[in-house]
C-alpha cells in the first residue's frame, strides 16, 4: 500500500468534517422549507404508523421523530427520495464535530435514521467508516449511600416516599415503579414482576419486606378510581399492544390496573382515548429533588441514582454480578461490572482512609 491503513483512515475522518463544514456553509443561504413539504409531513406520518405497529414506546417514537425533523432541516431542501446515505454520514458527523454530542446521542440519531431509510424509505445505509464518532466520555455513576438514601426518603411524603422505596429496594427505573400493576406485586414472595422494561424484555425483581404494609394500603386506597372508571365505564388502562389486541377488554380488570394511577382522566396522545394513566413521572421527580435539597447531600442526584446505588450495595453484599444483571435487566454483563469496578475502589479508599486514621492515631500516642 502507498499510504498506511491509519493514515488513510485519519484522511478520511479529515475529509469528512471539513465536507460537514462546507454544507453548513452551503445551508446558511438555504431556507430550510422541508417540515412544511407534504412529502417529509407524509414521511413523518408513515413513521408514526409504522412504529405503532412495531410497538415502539411513545418516548422512541418522539425521539426517531425528532431526529428526522433535524435531519431535514440539516439537507437543506432536500426531498425524501433524494436523501442518501452520504447525507446521513455528513449529519453524523456533523453532530459530532460540530454539536459535540455525547456517543450516544450519535447512536440515537443514527438509530432513528436507519429506522427511516430501512421502513420508509426502503434505502440502505452501507460503510459509515468515515464518520467521525462522538467521544466516548466515561463518567462512573454517581452513588448514594444508604444512611443518605435514608435522609432522603424520610423527607418525602406518601406516595412519593413508598415509590422512591421501591425503586431503591429492587433497582427499578422511574417508569417502571410509576407503571406497575396489580397483578405485578408478588405479596407472598416479595418479588415485583417488570412489564417491558430494559430492552423492553419483562424480568423479576426484589420487593423489600419493609414496604409491604404501606403497599397494601396503597393498593387499598386507589381501589376506588378501578370501580369509579368502572361505574362510569371508562375505556380500560392501556395494555401492552399484542394483549390489548388479542384481549381488548383486559384493561378493565383489577389486576391490570396501575398501582400509581393518576387522580385524573386523560387523553391518549397516540390513541386519542380518554382513560386513567398511571401518574407523572416529573411529580416524582420534583418530589426527589426537593427532598434532596432539604437534607443537605451536596450530590447532583435523581431518581436514577437509587438504581445505581441499589446495584453498588448488592455488590458491596456480596451478591454475584449474574444475579444483578438479571434484577438490573441488562442484556450484557459488561454494563452490570461497572459497578464491581465502583464497589471496590470504594473498598479500596475506605481501607487506605481506615489505614491513614490509624497511622495519625498511633503517631499522636508516641
Amino acid at each position: 500500500a502507498l499510504y498506511p491503513a491509519w493514515q488513510v483512515e485519519q484522511a478520511d475522518k479529515a475529509v469528512a468534517i471539513y465536507l460537514s463544514f462546507m454544507r453548513k456553509n452551503d445551508e446558511s443561504n438555504t431556507k430550510n422549507i422541508n417540515m412544511d413539504n407534504s412529502v417529509w409531513k407524509n414521511v413523518i406520518l408513515n413513521m408514526k404508523e409504522e412504529m405503532k405497529l412495531q410497538n415502539k414506546s411513545l418516548k422512541t417514537e418522539r425521539s426517531y421523530i425528532y431526529w428526522v425533523k433535524k435531519f431535514s432541516e440539516y439537507t437543506g431542501n432536500k426531498t425524501p427520495g433524494v436523501v442518501n446515505q452520504d447525507d446521513v454520514k455528513a449529519f453524523l458527523t456533523y453532530l459530532a464535530v460540530e454539536k459535540s454530542v455525547a456517543i450516544s446521542t450519535q447512536k440515537q440519531a443514527f438509530n432513528s435514521l436507519l429506522f427511516l431509510f430501512r421502513h420508509i424509505l426502503d434505502k440502505q445505509i452501507n460503510n459509515l467508516d468515515s464518520v467521525v464518532r462522538s467521544r466516548v466520555k466515561r463518567r462512573l455513576p454517581l452513588v448514594l449511600s444508604q444512611s443518605e438514601i435514608s435522609e432522603i426518603i424520610r423527607r418525602m411524603r406518601h406516595p412519593y416516599r413508598l415509590m422512591t422505596e421501591i425503586i431503591y429496594g429492587g433497582g427499578l427505573r422511574l417508569s417502571e415503579c410509576l407503571s406497575l400493576r396489580i397483578k405485578d406485586v408478588d405479596f407472598q414472595n416479595t418479588i415485583l414482576t417488570i412489564r417491558s422494561g430494559k430492552g423492553d424484555k419483562d424480568r423479576q425483581t426484589l420487593l423489600s419486606t419493609k414496604v409491604l404494609p404501606t403497599l397494601k394500603k396503597q393498593i387499598q386506597d386507589i381501589r376506588k378510581y378501578y370501580e369509579e372508571d368502572r361505574f362510569e365505564d371508562r375505556p380500560g388502562v392501556e395494555l401492552p399492544k399484542a394483549l390489548e389486541r388479542k384481549f381488548p377488554n383486559a384493561g378493565k380488570e383489577w389486576a391490570w390496573f396501575w398501582v400509581f394511577p393518576s387522580a385524573r382522566i386523560s387523553v391518549d396522545p397516540r390513541s386519542g382515548i380518554a382513560r386513567r394513566h398511571y401518574m407523572f413521572t416529573s411529580s416524582l421527580q420534583k418530589s426527589f429533588k426537593t427532598a434532596l435539597s432539604v437534607s443537605g447531600i451536596a450530590k447532583n442526584a435523581s431518581i436514577h441514582t437509587l438504581a445505581y446505588s441499589f446495584a453498588i450495595h448488592l455488590v458491596e453484599s456480596g451478591y454475584d454480578i449474574r444475579t444483578i444483571q438479571e434484577l438490573l435487566g441488562h442484556s450484557n454483563v459488561s454494563t452490570t461490572m461497572i459497578y464491581t469496578h465502583i464497589a471496590v475502589t470504594n473498598w479500596v479508599w475506605s481501607a487506605q482512609w481506615t489505614n491513614l486514621i490509624s497511622d495519625i492515631n498511633t503517631s499522636k500516642s508516641v
